[in-house]
C-alpha cells in the first residue's frame, strides 16, 4: 500500500529517498509553496492533497492548534 506524504522543507532529503524508495509518493512542500508559508497554510495544503504531513517542526505537536480530523 502506498502512502502519499508532504514533506515540510526541515524533513532531510535521506528522509524523502527513503519514503521514495519504499514505494510512497512524496510531494515536498517547497514544490508546492514558499518555504516560509505560515504553518496554517501547509497543514491545509496538505489536506488538499489527502496527504499525510511530514515534518520536524514541533508546532504541529500541539493538539490544541492542530487537532486530529
Amino acid at each position: 500500500m502506498s502512502l502519499q506524504s508532504f514533506t515540510d522543507h526541515c524533513v532531510p532529503n535521506s528522509v524523502i529517498r527513503y519514503l521514495r524508495d519504499a514505494g510512497h509518493e512524496v510531494l515536498r512542500l517547497k514544490d508546492h509553496m514558499p518555504t516560509d508559508s505560515p504553518d496554517s497554510v501547509a497543514i491545509s495544503k496538505a489536506y488538499k492533497l489527502n496527504a499525510v504531513l511530514v515534518s520536524l517542526n514541533g508546532d504541529f505537536a500541539d493538539i490544541v492548534a492542530y487537532p486530529q480530523t
